[in-house]
């Protein structure tokens, strides 16, 4: 079997809510969060074995209600988040809520891999985290690198920063923000920034992005037409402060410099229908992976752009008040941007992708039909950006 080729995992329920376990950096663990209408919804937590190539999964009862959306926490591997839809009085609610697995989740799995499967353990409830004055919640975006204590809920207009107490099983709401404006405004998605002290939040609501100050709750900057047509989803790069992916149901994946917002840095249009998700590579930002309604995920190498826009490290003060380059980089051209790869493995939706927390060389994305895949960087790539 070669080194690049695919493992596909099949949930037999629909699915749409992806992420890497974040606490865990030693073996490569995602979850995935299920759709069902007719059954109890599931957690599947999926372990790659990269040496076998094979993949081992467990799985968790969320008998809350289906799954939109789900965040694991930066600093405990057993904590998620989950967004989801309940019925209640015949209307439809979105809540969002704290859980813990148990903790022998873990035991005894590997030896009958099916035991797990056909009789689950269920998720402890820790926290509820919506509150009926705020409407209904979209995503929860915990704090970056933090220790697990801070999380950001959407929820309609509001954006909620929370307080975890008492081991996660008390939640305040410490500080909110609220967007203004004409008609229904909704956030759709956000991402909190790694840098400035995690000070900082960006969120889509409709074609805008906005940039929000956490510790006055003030919106710092805003881009009014960012995309054709609604905003999907947006990711900051993790070396460079100042730019931020975005992408949306115009098929297109641009690039800002928040600190100038009226042109795009960069626009990629490879996709043929709405683009889902899009997300750097944690430790090598040149590495970008796009998913789309097209059943498609393309992994692009944005160059020039990155951290290394000509093969090594260049200050990012350096790049932008346009200084003195070193000398082996005066009059060259940054390296060129192309498509890495495009992923065909899926026939639906692929709703999202997520490069795992242990190895920036392997990336997981998850489609409507819920058939999970984990990919590779290619290896001529991966050793080209190496050496």
């Amino acid at each position: 079997m070669e080194d690049d080729a695919p493992v596909i995992y099949g949930l037999e329920f629909q699915a749409r809510a992806l992420t890497a376990q974040t606490a865990e950096t030693d073996a490569v663990r995602f979850l995935v969060g299920t759709q069902s209408l007719k059954f109890d919804n599931q957690i599947h937590i999926i372990d790659f074995d990269d040496e076998n190539n094979i993949i081992n999964k467990n799985v968790l009862l969320h008998q809350a209600g289906e799954i939109w959306h789900i965040g694991a926490s930066p600093a405990d591997k057993a904590v998620l988040t989950t967004c989801y839809n309940k019925t209640s009085d015949s209307r439809v609610v979105s809540c969002a809520a704290v859980w813990r697995m148990p903790s022998d989740w873990e035991t005894g799995s590997h030896e009958s891999p099916d035991e797990s499967a056909h009789n689950p353990q269920t998720l402890e409830l820790l926290c509820h985290l919506d509150d009926s004055t705020h409407g209904n919640a979209a995503c929860m975006l915990w704090e970056p690198m933090g220790d697990g204590k801070r999380v950001i809920s959407l929820a309609d207009n509001h954006a909620l920063l929370w307080d975890l107490q008492e081991s996660s099983t008390q939640a305040t709401v410490s500080s909110t923000a609220t967007l203004e404006g004409k008609g229904q405004l909704k956030f759709t998605s956000g991402k909190w920034s790694p840098h400035h002290n995690c000070s900082q939040l960006a969120t889509a609501n409709d074609t805008a992005i906005r940039g929000w100050d956490l510790r006055t709750m003030s919106q710092i900057y805003c881009i009014e037409n960012a995309h054709g047509q609604l905003v999907r989803d947006l990711d900051f790069n993790p070396n460079r402060q100042y730019y931020l992916a975005s992408c949306g149901d115009d098929c297109k994946v641009k690039f800002w410099d928040v600190r100038s917002v009226q042109e795009p840095v960069k626009t990629l249009e490879e996709h043929s229908h709405w683009v889902w998700s899009v997300r750097y590579n944690h430790s090598h930002d040149q590495l970008v992976l796009t998913a789309s309604s097209d059943s498609r995920l393309i992994l692009s190498n944005m160059v020039s752009i990155s951290s290394e826009p000509f093969g090594h490290l260049v200050d990012d003060e350096e790049l932008s008040e346009g200084e003195e380059l070193h000398q082996e980089d005066k009059g060259k051209e940054p390296l060129k941007d192309s498509v890495v790869s495009t992923y065909e493995e899926h026939e639906d939706s692929v709703y999202a992708a997520e490069w795992s927390s242990a190895d920036p060389w392997l990336f997981a994305s998850l489609s409507y039909d819920g058939r999970l895949v984990i990919n590779r960087v290619p290896r001529a790539l991966k050793y080209r950006i190496l050496l």
